[in-house]
C-alpha cells in the first residue's frame, strides 16, 4: 500500500491547486503500471476452455421411428412404403392385425399396405447425444427429422423410438411432442414456408435407460486431458500453470496435445482436483495466420496473425454472354412456303479492365484489410486474389477453403 501525504509550504499556491497536477500525473503512473502488470490478463481463457479429459465425451445416439397426428402433411405412402410397413409392424406389437399374414393370403395382405393412404403419418430418424455421466431416469433432448417425403412435422407427436449407440445397444427412448420453428401454408399450387418444416426438436424427450461406464481416471492413478487446438505453446503453458498451482511433476506434456496428470486416488479429491485445473487461467499462444475462404458462401475470414508483403495486382473479368431468340419466317400469302421457326443466336465477349494495383507491406490485420479493400474486387474474386499472393509468397498465412 502507498501513501502520498501532501503539505502545504509558506508562499507556496494552496495545496488543492499544486497538489493535483502531481497527484495526476502520480496516478497516471499507477495506472500504467497497473495496464502494463494486467495487460496479458484480459486475454487469459480458463483451462476449462482449453481442454477435455480424456474418457469425458458425448456419445451419439441414433433411432428409427413414426411422427402421428399430422395435418395432411405426412408421407406419400406410394412412395415411401416403409412407412406402412412400420405402422402395420408397429400394429401388430400392439395386437392390432391389418389382415392375416399366413402365407395364403400374403398377397392380400401386401395389396394392402400398398392401398393404405396415411397423410397424417411420418417416418423419422431420432438423433440425440448421451452427455457423459448420464445415469438412467434422466432427460435428454431429441432432434426429429423427416426421413420421407412429408412435407411437415408441424404438431406431429413421436410415439415409442428406442434410440441405440454404435454398440447397437438401447441406451434411451424418445416420445413427445414435437417442437417445429417454422410455419408455411399451401393452397391451388401456391406455398409460402416460412424457416424448415422437416426437423424439429423435443425437449427432454428422452429418457436414459442405461449408462455409460465413464473412466477419467487411467491406469497407474494418472488423468490425461487433450488440447482442443493442438498447439506446443499453449500445451507447455498450461503444464506450467498446472504445476505452478499443484507442485512440480503434477502435469507432464506426452505430445503438442495430450497432458499427463498425477491424480488422486480418493474420487473425492479427483473431482476438486479436476474443477480446480479447469479453473486456472492460461494465456493461449498465439494462433498460426489463417485465412478461412468459403467456396460456397463468397465469405472470406482471417485471424490477426496474417500480414502481407508489396505486391502488385491486376485482375480483370471476363463474362460470355449467349443470347437466343426465336425468329419466325411467314411466307407469302397463296404461296407454297411453309412457315420456319429459325433460331438466333448472339455473343458477346466483355472483358474488365484489370489496372495494376500496388499492394504495400501491411503489418496488422487492419492495414490488410484496408489494402485489400483498395483494390475494389468482390469476395469472388478477392478468393482468387488471395490464393494468387499466397502462391506468389506475398500472402504469410494458411489458406484453408471451406
Amino acid at each position: 500500500m502507498v501513501t502520498v501525504r501532501l503539505f502545504r509550504r509558506p508562499g507556496r499556491a494552496p495545496r488543492g491547486i499544486r497538489a493535483w497536477p502531481r497527484a495526476a500525473s502520480l496516478f497516471a503512473g499507477f495506472a500504467l503500471v497497473f495496464a502494463t502488470l494486467f495487460s496479458g490478463a484480459a486475454h487469459a481463457e480458463r483451462v476449462k476452455d482449453l481442454v477435455s479429459f480424456e474418457g469425458v465425451r458425448d456419445n451419439p445416439l441414433i433411432g428409427y421411428g413414426l411422427v402421428v397426428g399430422l395435418d395432411g402433411t405426412g408421407d406419400q405412402t406410394t412412395q415411401a412404403p416403409f412407412t406402412t410397413q412400420t405402422l402395420a409392424n408397429m400394429l401388430a406389437n400392439l395386437g392390432i392385425s391389418i389382415n392375416n399374414t399366413s402365407s395364403a393370403n400374403a398377397t392380400t395382405t401386401q395389396q394392402t399396405l400398398t392401398n393404405m393412404q396415411l397423410r397424417n403419418v411420418a417416418s423419422v430418424i431420432v438423433t440425440a447425444e448421451l452427455p457423459p455421466f448420464a445415469r438412467p431416469g434422466e432427460t435428454i433432448d431429441v432432434t426429429v427429422s423427416a426421413l420421407a417425403n412429408a412435407r411437415s412435422l408441424r404438431g406431429g407427436t413421436l410415439l415409442l423410438t428406442p434410440l441405440k449407440g454404435a454398440d447397437g445397444q438401447v441406451y434411451a427412448v424418445a416420445q413427445g411432442n414435437v417442437a417445429i420453428g417454422g410455419a408455411g401454408a399451401a393452397a391451388n399450387g401456391s406455398r409460402v414456408q416460412v424457416n424448415q418444416l422437416n426437423s424439429g426438436r423435443i425437449v427432454a424427450g428422452a429418457s436414459v435407460e442405461r449408462s455409460v461406464p465413464t473412466s477419467v481416471e487411467m491406469p497407474g492413478g494418472v488423468m490425461e486431458m487433450s488440447v482442443n487446438d493442438m498447439d506446443y505453446g499453449t500445451t507447455q503453458r498450461i503444464v506450467a500453470a498446472v504445476n505452478n498451482e499443484f507442485g512440480g511433476g503434477t502435469a507432464a506434456a506426452l505430445d503438442g496435445r495430450t497432458i499427463q496428470l498425477r491424480a488422486p486416488s480418493d474420487p473425492e479429491q479427483q473431482v476438486q482436483f479436476i474443477s480446480q485445473i479447469e479453473a486456472l487461467n492460461v494465456t493461449p499462444a498465439q494462433p498460426p495466420a489463417r485465412v478461412i475462404l468459403n467456396a460456397r458462401t463468397g465469405s472470406i475470414v482471417m485471424n490477426e496473425m496474417v500480414t502481407i508483403d508489396s505486391c502488385a495486382v491486376a485482375h480483370g473479368n471476363l463474362s460470355v454472354v449467349v443470347n437466343t431468340q426465336t425468329a419466325v419466317s411467314q411466307p407469302n400469302a397463296f404461296s407454297n412456303g411453309q412457315t420456319v421457326a429459325a433460331r438466333q443466336s448472339q455473343i458477346q465477349l466483355q472483358q474488365g479492365n484489370g489496372a495494376l494495383h500496388l499492394v504495400s507491406t501491411s503489418a496488422n490485420l487492419a492495414d490488410v484489410v484496408r489494402a485489400l479493400n483498395a483494390l475494389g474486387a468482390t469476395p469472388a474474386d478477392l478468393m482468387s486474389i488471395l490464393q494468387a499472393m499466397k502462391a506468389a509468397g506475398a500472402l504469410h498465412a494458411d489458406l484453408e477453403i471451406i
